[in-house]
């Protein structure tokens, strides 16, 4: 194994460098991974422009981002070997949230709320260099047959997952999902291979909608454009035209947009759940029509990272339920990362998820 690898090192707001560094030494609970796929989140665009801060003690770099990776195990610590079962060779993905195990939030279930954790990619180095470092408890076995593009994007699937799972939508409902980005397609497959009969799937760009589309959406609709033949100008008065006098039942928002979130609450009826999910601002607020909500018997909750769907989601991506190669629309290499950035943040040819190439 060599003593060097390429790394893309971020160290302040649009200055990022491709540079060689020591190859990390695992930990005894840690396995050593050759990175091969990463998928490029929005968090990721966040940290390099300078519209959020990372995790570190300082909030700022020098760190390797990238935090939904997969790759092939190549050196094991003496507790990963013996406790984890994990030998070189092995094909993984990394859950990037490692929190302590045995701390009170994680023995409920609910390790998104521990507070002793390192995030690979936001407070460690991550997944933007040739090789990185898991802790063996957050580490998951690939199943053969899924290639290491798919599972890079098991991280988004398993916090769509979580999100889906507190919206406990029912067959016979009908539920909204606002913002067809990536996580939003995964979630409308999931709710579709759940029996869901109506998902309807609502934004502003046909692009990403007439993928929806592809992947099961029942309904598309554009709120935006007044040119596009999905839009629709009022979405509750389709909705209940659609329903026969009723709103929807469930509603979901994949999206920062505080309009989307304040739309949820308004196109959603009598005993109806609404799960918010997209991040926004750290100033903004949202407007609640409590004594509405009370009366109709709403419940509004929220949504945060995924600490107990991990082996579902690649269990999802195994058996066909989310096709993620429909989702991924652009590929490039390490050496392209910041080019890849600026293309997702950009919304370059129709970009809806790109996708880092790390090594073959």
């Amino acid at each position: 194994m060599p003593e060097l690898m390429k790394s893309q090192i971020f160290y302040e707001p649009e200055k990022m460098q491709l540079e060689e560094k020591a190859i990390p030494t695992p930990e005894p609970g840690d396995v050593l991974i050759k990175v091969r796929s990463v998928g490029i989140c929005g968090s990721d665009v966040a940290y390099y422009f300078g519209n959020s801060s990372l995790e570190t003690s300082d909030g700022k770099g020098p760190l390797v981002l990238g935090h939904e990776f997969t790759g092939e195990v190549v050196a094991v610590g003496d507790e990963a070997k013996s406790k984890g079962g994990f030998s070189p060779g092995d094909r993984v993905v990394a859950n990037p949230v490692q929190s302590n195990p045995n701390s009170y939030w994680s023995q409920k279930g609910l390790s998104n709320l521990c507070n002793e954790k390192r995030v690979l990619g936001v407070s460690v180095d991550g997944g933007f260099a040739e090789y990185t470092v898991s802790d063996y408890n957050w580490t998951l076995k690939l199943p053969d047959h899924v290639s290491y593009d798919q599972g890079a994007l098991t991280e988004p699937l398993a916090c769509g997952l979580y999100a889906v799972n507190n919206l406990q939508a029912e067959p016979d409902q009908c539920v909204v999902v606002f913002g067809p980005g990536p996580i939003a397609l995964m979630m409308v497959q999931v709710l579709k291979s759940r029996g869901v009969e109506e998902v309807l799937l609502v934004g502003t760009r046909d692009y990403r909608l007439e993928v929806g589309a592809e992947l099961g959406a029942d309904h598309i609709i554009n709120i935006k454009d007044q040119g596009s033949p999905n839009y629709v100008e009022d979405l509750g008065k389709f909705i209940m035209d659609l329903r026969g006098g009723e709103l929807a039942d469930r509603a979901i928002t994949a999206t920062s947009s505080l309009d989307a979130i304040h739309s949820a609450l308004e196109i959603t009826g009598k005993h109806a759940n609404v799960v918010i999910f997209g991040l926004p601002g750290d100033q903004d607020v949202m407007q609640v029509p409590i004594l509405d909500t009370i009366l109709m018997d709403k419940t509004i909750r929220f949504s945060w990272l995924a600490p107990n769907t991990w082996e579902e989601a690649v269990q999802l991506i195994s058996n066909g339920h989310v096709d993620m190669d429909k989702i991924i629309s652009h590929k490039y290499s390490l050496d392209d990362l910041v080019d890849g950035i600026t293309k997702v943040r950009n919304r370059e040819d129709n970009c809806t998820k790109g996708l880092i190439q790390v090594s073959e």
